[in-house]
């Protein structure tokens, strides 16, 4: 009997197998959106047991584990390490059906070679095994870097952040693998929050620039941005509950930034028209420096106040938002293309129902900068899982340029989750081998193997331009 997680898992054709092991399989991975520490990885962090590389911080399992009343002091709480990986594994077998039966299997084939399903019965022996493995050194964080054949990861970075870490990195000549920054200045944006003043304070103390004014806002952000652009940065990153396009001027904005900066609250269409000016000469910023700018757009986030009370963000208490995307969508990226100022873009959403929306605005405005300028992302968060990515990929090829895409990122906390990327390498060929097989593409293995492998890796290598 085969093990679950097997050489053709998932491949059902035999043209999806060809397409897997002869082209995907090898290629590198090139992770240009995570959530990874920079700390952790120049530091080499070793892991103390699976529930600290597993479960810490991770909650797509949070919310799984919560749906079957599981108490919270052995989810995000205070209780024991191997309390909480007993929790987990009793909860597995009720997770079928959902991709973390797939993610977790592939994590336990891939990085602790075994082929035991995780559950109540088997906790014990898998934790004893996954801990002894761990403590080899084979198991830091730059080694299972090293052994996924990560050649690029892009971080997600404040722009008031020091990148210190990334400073380390850099100037250790053994490792090989590029670990750059990412530009995140989300709350230079989010005008209407309550932390906003504070940020701008810690902001004009990092730049030296006093900033009483919204020019001097603009100027800190700028000089930010080069710095970043300095250690390697070639990649912005925004998450937007829904996008803003609300016609503003500099000197709207400017007066709509004293009022916050004075205290006095702002309506919602003067939080609209702020962020509009914000994000249009971010940018205009980008493509100077020759960036690619990615927006994250409708989640809405923090939906449970007595537990975000508890707890604080990114904790598993967000969801789908649902609004109008398709004028101030294509508004937005027009009004940057006007003056040949749109930088490369990659555009995520959260809600299926904008796929369509999201791959036609794309093509309105794909002249210049090579192949695939403006990008509709991968399935992402909700729909980071095989249906997710099907639809995704498949609304793109039916409006779009399927072969011109970027691929897959990991969008992680995890070091284990480099899985995902061969999780998505089997859904692509899966797609594409069932064409084959319908008679809807042509058996020609080397036509399709190579559009496989541009999409794994070769798109994004040449796409960021990051050397």
């Amino acid at each position: 009997m085969k093990p679950f997680i097997n050489e053709d898992f998932i491949l059902p054709t035999e043209a999806s197998r060809i397409l897997y092991h002869d082209y995907a399989k090898q290629m590198p991975i090139y992770d240009y959106h995570c959530h990874l520490s920079p700390k952790e990885i120049a530091e080499n962090k070793s892991f103390k047991n699976i529930s600290e590389i597993w479960l810490s911080g991770d909650h797509y399992k949070w919310r799984a584990m919560r749906s079957l009343g599981i108490e919270e002091e052995l989810i995000s709480g205070n209780g024991s390490d191997y309390d909480k990986f007993q929790r987990w594994a009793k909860a597995v077998p009720n997770t079928i059906g959902n991709p973390l039966y797939h993610w977790t299997h592939l994590e336990l084939k891939r990085y602790f070679n075994t082929d035991l399903l995780l559950s109540e019965d088997t906790s014990e022996e898998l934790w004893n095994h996954c801990n002894e493995l761990l403590q080899s050194p084979d198991f830091t964080a730059r080694k299972i870097i090293e052994r996924s054949n990560v050649k690029v990861i892009c971080t997600t970075d404040d722009p008031i952040d020091n990148l210190e870490y990334h400073k380390v990195i850099k100037e250790d000549a053994n490792f090989e693998t590029k670990v750059l920054p990412t530009f995140r200045p989300d709350k230079a944006v989010e005008i209407a929050r309550p932390d906003f003043n504070s940020y701008v304070d810690q902001l004009s103390e990092v730049t030296e620039i006093e900033i009483n004014t919204f020019e001097n806002l603009l100027a800190a952000i700028d000089n930010r941005a080069h710095y970043f652009h300095e250690l390697g940065c070639r990649v912005s990153d925004h998450g937007i509950q829904t996008l803003p396009f609300e016609q503003c001027t500099l000197e709207e904005a400017a007066a709509i930034f004293q009022k916050a900066r004075t205290g006095l609250s702002i309506s919602e269409l003067e939080e609209m028209k702020y962020k509009t000016y914000t994000l249009l000469f971010l940018g205009r910023l980008y493509h100077s420096l020759d960036w690619a700018m990615q927006l994250h757009i409708g989640a809405i986030r923090n939906n449970n106040e007595r537990m975000f009370s508890k707890l604080g963000p990114d904790t598993g208490f967000d969801s789908i938002h649902d609004f109008s995307l398709a004028k101030q969508l294509n508004g937005f990226l027009n009004e940057l293309d006007k003056a040949d100022e749109l930088p490369k873009t990659i555009i995520y959403t959260l809600n299926p129902v904008h796929n369509y929306v999201i791959a036609t605005a794309c093509g309105n405005f794909q002249s210049g900068a090579g192949k695939g300028k403006i990008q509709f992302g991968s399935g992402w968060w909700f729909v980071d899982q095989k249906e997710g990515m099907l639809n995704q990929m498949t609304d793109l090829a039916n409006l779009g340029l399927l072969s011109t895409f970027v691929g897959m990122l990991t969008d992680s906390r995890s070091f284990l989750s480099y899985t995902r990327h061969e999780y998505f390498r089997r859904v692509l060929c899966q797609l594409i081998g069932g064409w084959v097989e319908n008679g809807e593409a042509p058996a020609d293995y080397k036509l399709l193997g190579s559009m496989v492998q541009d999409i794994c890796y070769n798109n994004a290598n040449q796409y960021f331009q990051i050397k």
